[in-house]
C-alpha cells in the first residue's frame, strides 16, 4: 500500500520520554509508503462534552485524526493501565460523528515501561481498540524494557532487538492497512 499515513501518538507528555523514543524510531525507519506524523498531546484539555468551542490544540489534533489511514500508539503504563494523555486523545476523536475518525481504520500498538514494557496498559488499550472499532496489528507485540540497557543517554532507541520488533511491526501495519484499505 503506498502513501499510507499513520498517526503516532504518545501517551508520555515528558520531553525524554522512551515511549516518544519508540515513535522517533518508527518515523526514521519507516517503509517505503508509509509517512508517519506525530501528534502533540500537551495542550489538548481533558474530555468535557461542556466544552462548546474546541481549542486550537485540539482541532489540530482531530485534523491529525482525520487525514490517518493508521494509528501508531505508543503506551506507557501508569498504575497498571493506560496513560491518561493517550486515552484522552482517543476519547476526543471517538466523539466525533459516528466515530468516523477511528471506525475501520487499522492500529498498532507498542510500549516502554519497567518490568513487563507496558505489556498490563497495552491489553487495557486493546479493550479500548475494540470499543473504537479499530482493526489491530496483533503480532509482533512491542514490550520494551526501559532500564534494562534498551536507550543510550541521548534517550536513542539502541536495542537491536527491540528495533527489529518495531520495523516488523509497521510492516505488518502497512500489510494490515492493505487488508482493510477503506
Amino acid at each position: 500500500m503506498s502513501g499510507l499515513k499513520v498517526l503516532a501518538l504518545c501517551g508520555s507528555l515528558r520531553a525524554k520520554s522512551t515511549n516518544k523514543a519508540l515513535l522517533e524510531y518508527a518515523i526514521a525507519h519507516a517503509p517505503e509508503g508509509m509517512q508517519i506524523e506525530l501528534a502533540d498531546l500537551t495542550d489538548v484539555p481533558f474530555y468535557n462534552s461542556d466544552l462548546l468551542t474546541k481549542p486550537a490544540a485540539l482541532e489540530r489534533l482531530l485534523a491529525q485524526f482525520a487525514k490517518a489511514d493508521a494509528f501508531l500508539l505508543a503506551c506507557p503504563e501508569y498504575n497498571y493501565s493506560i496513560a491518561p494523555a493517550l486515552k484522552n486523545a482517543l476519547d476526543w476523536a471517538s466523539r466525533e460523528a459516528s466515530n468516523a475518525l477511528m471506525a475501520g481504520k487499522v492500529a498498532a500498538i507498542l510500549g516502554s515501561g519497567g518490568g513487563m514494557g507496558t505489556s498490563r496498559a497495552q491489553y487495557h488499550l486493546r479493550q479500548v481498540c475494540v470499543f473504537l472499532d479499530l482493526h489491530l496489528v496483533n503480532k509482533p507485540e512491542v514490550f520494551c524494557n526501559a532500564f534494562a540497557n534498551t536507550f543510550d543517554a541521548d534517550n536513542t532507541l539502541i536495542d537491536e532487538r527491540i528495533q527489529g520488533l518495531i520495523v516488523q511491526q509497521l510492516h505488518a501495519l502497512q500489510q494490515l492497512a492493505a487488508r482493510f484499505k477503506r
